[in-house]
């Protein structure tokens, strides 16, 4: 634990990535593997079961230190995170309790760091009621002061450090003389801490290795248009494509099973076995790039990601759910063909063989496997026109992808572009307020919004929540506003005067009987702030339901 101590506080001071690197090879180069599995696992910040809840602390420390639950809750809302709030209370407290004993393992700080993931950690966890306080007091007691944020942080399961997978995959592949390509995608698809995961990991690179493997490739994203710097080059070097509104994926045939991966590095079999099925029909040792997407199988347009929502997650798909949310996977790419990785052929070559692997398979429910449609922009000029064919084709924009361009890992730019479409916007007026997390937790930054329904008299029905938009400035001076025309509170939430109006903009929007409003919208944000409108001056539930297509 002292050693993972020592990298989290070097980590935690340095700002240089080359710096940073530097520390974590030769962390991995010099630890065991036991303990570099965990530190890979924790620098990783993927989600960990949470083995006891900030809220369960807190309240151990109240109930044994006296110190007042206020107390308690305002330093929590003034850091927004337990970890830091008990690790700052406990040095107050620590001297008025005695010695307290509790049945745990051999408690040592200078035990290596998978015991305490492994051993003591799990332990504390699994007690109940006063044993598992006395377990958690005895810990703290224990504990030399600079540790207890990091413990509290692993019992929390939200521990995070400032290096991203990409520095670490840098790092690792540095340490052990890998290829970062190789390391990145072995990390795909999950990560168990382990030594044997972690020498599978750090192990010089495998021919069989491909064939044995389900690992996706990491995807390839594109960047937010740049008018000026693409419009420098010659438009004919460009494909156009329809960027879908649906969810990313990878569909991999390897020896003799087929798996289906989201861009959230999620094993999806289950939610979409008709896309499984199909899979079986491709060659072995083929890999596609593509979007899951819900069509009917004879429309020119897809469903709407709303129908795509209900599948998500489904570990049984019912007949009756396959038949109202019939889905398809529109291929973007061919990374792998006969096991063979071509994601150094041009796209062009790559679109070539992916036509190619397509018509040779042969199966009942072929339709649901399309390649996307993909055409040479003729002229700049003609681009945003283009665009603006995207929303009566249901689809979110376009996407520029150089004909000649590789296909890469993350979001490198130059090559990829997507050119969304300008985002739908209506006037709503402000009518709930919440505290925000991390460190805007003593500020008013969650908000939602209404519109008019009806007449004579009206009512503002809540349509929308954004959490994003305003800069720094405006969100001190709602912040402000908000506590002086607060009008009720319902816990951590307040209802203010009506009288504030936001332009929100979101990507799409269709029915929805979870809602008020009987709509929802796809990812709203604040545009601006209206203080040209008043509050009557705003849209009404007709205009939002007029979007609707």
């Amino acid at each position: 634990m002292r050693r993972f101590q020592a990298l989290y506080d070097r980590l935690d001071q340095l700002n240089g990535t080359k710096a940073k690197v530097e520390v974590l090879i030769e962390h991995f180069r010099t630890c065991e593997a036991e303990d570099s599995a965990w530190a890979l696992a924790l620098l990783l910040g993927k989600r960990r079961r949470r083995l006891i809840t900030g809220r369960r602390l807190r309240d151990v420390l109240q109930e044994r230190t006296g110190l007042p639950e206020w107390l308690i809750a305002d330093c929590h809302g003034q850091v927004g995170d337990s970890a830091e709030t008990l690790s700052l209370l406990w040095p107050e407290v620590r001297d008025r309790l005695p010695p307290i004993s509790a049945d745990l393992p051999d408690l040592s700080h200078h035990q290596p760091l998978h015991w305490w993931m492994e051993t003591l950690l799990p332990h504390i966890s699994g007690l109940k009621g006063d044993d598992q306080t006395d377990a958690v007091l005895s810990l703290w007691q224990s504990l030399p002061q600079e540790q207890q944020f990091i413990v509290n942080k692993l019992l929390t399961g939200g521990f995070r450090v400032g290096v991203s997978t990409g520095l670490i995959s840098r790092a690792v592949a540095a340490a052990f003389g890998l290829e970062e390509s190789l390391v990145v995608q072995r990390l795909m698809g999950g990560y168990t801490p382990s030594a044997e995961s972690f020498r599978a990991l750090t192990a010089p690179a495998d021919a069989e290795e491909q064939i044995n493997s389900g690992r996706p490739y990491p995807f390839f994203l594109a960047s937010p248009l740049e008018a000026e710097r693409i419009q420098s080059t010659e438009a004919s070097d460009w494909l156009l494509e329809w960027k879908w509104d649906g969810i990313r994926g990878q569909l991999i045939h390897r020896g003799d099973r087929v798996y289906l991966w989201s861009r959230g590095e999620e094993l999806v079999n289950d939610s979409f076995p008709e896309l499984v099925a199909l899979g079986d029909a491709l060659p072995t040792g083929t890999v596609l790039d593509g979007e899951i997407i819900c069509w009917e199988e004879d429309d020119s347009e897809p469903l709407g990601f709303d129908v795509l929502q209900r599948r998500l997650g489904r570990k049984q798909v019912g007949s009756t759910l396959r038949r109202d949310c019939p889905v398809c996977f529109i291929a973007y790419d061919l990374l792998e063909i006969n096991y063979s990785d071509v994601r150094e052929h041009s796209l062009e070559q790559r679109q070539h063989q992916l036509k190619e692997v397509l018509t040779n398979i042969h199966h009942p429910e072929q339709w649901r496997l399309r390649q996307s449609d993909s055409w040479l922009l003729n002229s700049w000029d003609a681009l945003d026109h283009q665009r603006d064919k995207a929303r009566q084709r249901k689809a979110e924009g376009l996407m520029l992808k150089h004909r000649k361009s590789p296909y890469l890992s993350g979001r490198r730019r130059g090559h990829w572009w997507k050119h969304k479409l300008e985002p739908m916007s209506l006037d709503a007026v402000l009518i709930y307020a919440q505290a925000g997390s991390g460190r805007r937790a003593n500020l008013f930054t969650d908000y939602t919004f209404g519109l008019w329904d009806g007449e004579s008299p009206a009512q503002l029905v809540s349509f929308a929540k954004a959490y994003s938009g305003l800069n720094d400035e405006e969100i001190v001076e709602l912040d402000r506003w908000i506590r002086r025309h607060t009008l009720q509170r319902f816990g951590p939430a307040r209802s203010v005067n009506p009288e504030l109006v936001f332009e929100i903009g979101f990507e799409g929007i269709h029915p929805s009987k979870r809602h008020k409003s009987g709509l929802a919208v796809r990812f709203p944000r604040i545009l601006r702030w209206r203080r040209d409108k008043t509050a009557a001056e705003a849209d009404q539930l007709t205009a939002a339901r007029a979007l609707i297509r």
